[in-house]
């Protein structure tokens, strides 16, 4: 069987920690930022980890990396 090959947006979008967690930028962080309170703001600059609900498809995708 081939090897499985890493999706090339999702590797740049998440990075494995080395205890197996999965991390990412939060949601709702580039865009219409003027009417977020800067207290929100400063909460979406600090990664945060990836759902639960997600956790198994970015791990798929991510497959190809060790």
């Amino acid at each position: 069987m081939p090897k499985t090959k890493t999706h090339s947006g999702t590797k740049k979008r998440f990075r494995k920690s080395a205890g197996g967690k999965l991390g990412g930028r939060r949601a709702n962080s580039s865009h219409i930022l003027e009417k977020k309170s800067p207290k929100r703001k400063r909460r979406m600059a600090v990664p945060t980890e990836v759902s639960a609900h997600d956790r198994k498809r970015v791990r798929t995708l991510l497959a190809g990396k060790g």
